[in-house]
């Protein structure tokens, strides 16, 4: 009798204190913030995520992108922030959202203030030009931009962007200068590429593969540690002559500053299950990227690494910090 009623008492100690993350779930659409409009890597992404989502049926409810474009990553990160404590908003994140608010005193809100839930991916990217270009490698660009300061143009996102920050270094190592023209939009960015508008543009590398094939662009260096499959014959930016350290694109998922622990543990749950999938493998894979899953702490200091490579690079480039 002792014996039954010490393992009954243990029994409701272990379901009163056993956590409630798994007894949380999402009872109407998951809506997921991005900073970019229709056709952005982000938007992309996340309807490819949610698409993925539903197809190997991980979440009992639908999951709904919801673009709030402006100033970087400003007002996408403002308007999670406003959900406050609401289980059913997410945000998917890149570097911006942590390079923006360093360098603007008008962005209220930074990643720090979100709840952190994981981290996704890193994403590779490759310098193209159009595929008629004179210019037939970084060096050969670089020397052009030397001899006619101002005069080339890249095509990119804000200011805060990899696009800029990558520039802004190989400026500084290299003495040579070009213009940066900031576009809302990926789609935007690339038409101008191939429109003639600018000269030379960072780019993902499944769309520059896309772009390659059909003959309209040229892969001149890639932003990896190493060269991607896709890209053998590409070298890296070191292997091109420029020993500089790209800061990582991550792609990770953030919720509102309040939302409920369980809450974040069901989704940190969530997007572990994709991570494994196969439609996720798959997808990683024929857009090569780079599978780096981690948890919401470890996003937390990643996110911090990041800030600190950041702010070391605007202060190379003799740019502002406002943090």
């Amino acid at each position: 009798m002792l014996v039954r009623t010490l393992v009954a008492t243990l029994a409701a100690s272990a379901a009163l204190t056993a956590p409630a993350f798994a007894q949380w779930k999402p009872t109407k659409p998951v809506e997921v913030i991005v900073h970019t409009g229709p056709g952005g890597g982000s938007d992309l992404l996340a309807r490819a995520m949610a698409n993925m989502i539903e197809k190997e049926k991980l979440l009992p409810v639908r999951m709904v992108v919801v673009n709030k474009p402006g100033g970087g990553s400003a007002v996408a990160a403002a308007a999670l922030a406003e959900k406050k404590d609401d289980p059913h908003t997410i945000g998917l994140i890149t570097s911006v959202w942590i390079a923006g608010p360093l360098t603007s005193a008008e962005a209220k809100v930074t990643v720090n203030d979100l709840k952190p839930i994981a981290q996704l991916m890193l994403e590779p990217a490759v310098f193209a030009v159009r595929a008629d270009s004179p210019y037939k490698t970084l060096k050969d660009f670089i020397e052009a931009a030397k001899a006619k300061p101002g005069s080339l143009k890249q095509s990119g996102g804000s200011n805060t962007s990899r696009d800029n920050i990558i520039r802004q270094q190989l400026s500084h190592a290299t003495g040579a200068k070009w213009a940066f023209v900031s576009f809302p939009g990926g789609g935007e960015r690339l038409a101008a590429l191939l429109g003639g508008h600018v000269d030379i543009m960072v780019i993902e590398p499944q769309e520059a593969g896309e772009q390659v094939r059909a003959g309209k662009l040229r892969v001149l260096a890639q932003l990896s540690d190493t060269r991607l499959p896709a890209w053998p014959d590409v070298p890296t930016l070191k292997e091109a002559g420029y020993d500089l350290t790209p800061t990582p694109q991550i792609r990770a998922v953030v919720g509102p500053p309040q939302m409920p622990n369980e809450a974040a543990a069901y989704y940190e749950a969530l997007f572990r299950k994709l991570h494994e999938s196969p439609s996720w493998k798959a997808y990683v894979k024929d857009n090569q990227l780079e599978d780096r899953f981690a948890r919401g702490e470890e996003l937390r200091k990643t996110v911090a690494d990041i800030e600190k490579q950041l702010k070391e690079q605007y202060q190379l480039a003799g740019v502002k910090t406002a943090r």
